[in-house]
């Protein structure tokens, strides 16, 4: 799979704007309709106030009851205007909330939704800035966009049309005026799409570097890689500086140029209306109320342009949260049916991470059920590559993993997990309730069943919990590593595969709590099949059988004692670790 996730085309995004701002119709045609009215009795201030002009001058009749009558009017229907606007925008953020919480349950079942070995392949830092920063800005702009933007753009027809229809001539040159308005939309929008793309791909790669740098830390002090990682991050750092200055360059043009487009329709009606009214082709009362429009105009026009800047951030963000929807489903059967058997066979397994070297080369080998096997060799030697196809998050390149006749890889998630689970150092507990994080493994578990489950792995903590099952991890309770990693467990325990697979379980751990974890692992793994990357020797000494791997091959295969006698790699590693004391690792 390509490091780089895949961005939705302008075409997708319009496509999947649409289906999320048709779903529902009824509210954006109340807010359309709410805000028209809102506009049409906007509308009818202004021209009141070319009404008062025009009585004034003329000067006949009951002047003062007659302009008292025309202002009393324009307060009523400018309070009348206020409050529909109000409602406009109160229908518009409800639709917006709901849209935008549609977006986040869309891309969050998306991404639940990958199959892990496909999950366990995208950058990390991507991904999170995908469904935080992109996620919210698209979130934000339907919630507030959609209201705002169907606002002034009703609101800014109604006064064009008022316009035109008040006087023509006046009207066409209000418009006229407004084309420079429509050159600098243009040039802006022509390069905005590329630059803030830039600045959203740059941002999810330094959250990448910088989240990989944290991750690896200890790795990085250990092989002095400091220098190394603070260049990469600077790197990225620059560019993503770079690309965010273009983006705001384009910004700096866009706002001086539409602002001086803007007030050109006033002065131009202003100067027209000024010459039509000297020579009494038009009335002062309608000039000003042209002017007021067109002065109105301006609020609209400057909220549109605003969104077409932060529009713009938001269309890049749309295509990178519904590029999810693009990454490619991974060929094989998906709908397999399930094994018929709990024997796993490895027929010359050939496996590479880049596809020009492989790291494993010809692998062969068979796991009987109830077995405990070991997997030892040197750092490198392939033992984790091994265990991840294994565990079906990798497919072989060539070759065949198989449970029972059926690959590995293929097993429905909900299949592969009762089949075969991978335990690492790595244990994922949720800021959520103690019931909610064994519930993933069987949604249908009673109380018991995850009291005993906690149980089976020495979770003695599971009786201290202020709120029982439903106390909130992270927040009424906090777990140290021994305690998360017996949660883990206790899922495993639940999800009750016949097979394990431990991959350094306790290898980040102190000794003390190493030794809580074992113990309860020892519950976990009683009276299943067993597979262990084995990086100390005294866990291959205890196997039914041993594994020995060099530069990517399988050259040893026997119980301890056949292969201290054969006095081979396994050998040579034994009398190693012997001479170096128990303490030692393969």
């Amino acid at each position: 799979m390509s490091k780089q996730m895949p961005i939705a085309t302008p075409r997708e995004v319009r496509a999947a704007a649409r289906r999320d701002l048709g779903a529902d119709r009824k509210a954006i045609a109340g807010v359309v309709l709410v805000n028209a009215l809102a506009s049409a009795a906007g509308l009818v201030g202004p021209w009141l106030l070319g009404r008062i002009i025009d009585t004034i001058q003329a000067g006949s009749g009951d002047v003062l009851d007659t302009v008292d009558r025309l202002a009393l009017g324009a307060l009523l229907f400018t309070v009348v205007q206020t409050v529909l606007g109000w409602w406009a925008l109160k229908l518009g953020y409800r639709y917006g909330e709901r849209t935008a919480a549609r977006v986040r349950e869309r891309f969050l079942k998306r991404t639940l939704g990958l199959p892990p070995r496909a999950a366990d392949h995208l950058p990390a830092g991507d991904l999170i800035a995908r469904g935080s920063t992109d996620a919210s800005l698209v979130a934000m702009t339907l919630r507030s966009a959609v209201p705002e933007v169907l606002v002034a753009i009703v609101h800014a027809l109604f006064l064009v049309v008022a316009v035109l229809v008040l006087d023509l001539w006046l009207g066409l040159c209000g418009l006229v005026c407004l084309v420079g308005v429509g050159a600098a939309v243009r040039w802006y929008l022509r390069r905005a799409r590329p630059a803030y793309l830039a600045v959203a791909s740059t941002g999810a790669e330094m959250a990448d570097v910088i989240a990989g740098t944290a991750k690896g830390a200890r790795t990085v002090e250990l092989l002095g890689l400091e220098h190394r990682r603070t260049e990469a991050t600077e790197g990225v750092i620059a560019e993503a500086r770079t690309a965010r200055l273009w983006a705001l360059w384009l910004r700096t043009v866009l706002f001086p140029w539409a602002e001086i487009s803007l007030a050109l329709p006033v002065v131009g009606v202003l100067l027209v209306g000024g010459a039509l009214s000297m020579n009494d082709l038009v009335s002062l009362g309608i000039v000003v109320t042209a002017t007021v429009y067109l002065r109105q105009l301006v609020g609209p026009l400057d909220t549109l342009m605003l969104w077409i800047e932060q529009l713009q951030g938001a269309a890049a963000s749309y295509a990178r949260v519904e590029g999810l929807a693009d990454i490619p489903e991974e060929s094989g059967s998906a709908t397999q049916s399930g094994s018929s058997g709990d024997r796993i066979q490895v027929s010359d397994v050939h496996y590479s991470y880049t596809g020009a070297r492989d790291v494993l080369h010809g692998i062969e080998l068979a796991v009987e059920p109830g077995e405990r096997l070991a997997v030892v060799g040197t750092s490198g030697a392939g033992k984790s590559t091994l265990a991840r196809l294994l565990a079906g998050l990798d497919r072989p390149d060539t070759g065949s993993v198989t449970i029972g006749g059926v690959p590995v890889a293929d097993l429905p998630p909900d299949q592969l997990r009762e089949h075969v689970v991978l335990i690492t150092q790595d244990h994922h507990v949720f800021h959520d309730t103690v019931r909610d994080n064994l519930l993933i493994a069987k949604p249908d578990a009673t109380d018991d069943e995850l009291y005993a489950a906690l149980d089976a792995v020495g979770a003695t903590w599971s009786k201290e919990l202020p709120d029982g099952l439903d106390t909130e991890v992270g927040q009424d309770f906090t777990l140290d590593d021994a305690g998360a990693q017996q949660l883990s467990l206790a899922r495993v325990v639940l999800a009750d595969p016949h097979t394990l697979i431990l991959d350094e379980a306790t290898a980040l751990l102190d000794p003390r709590t190493a030794r809580r974890t074992e113990q309860s692992l020892a519950a976990v793994l009683r009276g299943r099949t067993v597979i262990a990357i084995a990086h100390r020797l005294q866990t291959a000494h205890d196997a039914d059988r041993i594994a020995v791997m060099e530069a990517g091959e399988l050259v040893e295969l026997g119980t301890h004692d056949e292969l201290v006698s054969a006095d081979r790699v396994y050998g040579r590693l034994w009398r190693t670790w012997r001479t170096d004391g128990p303490g030692g690792s393969a």
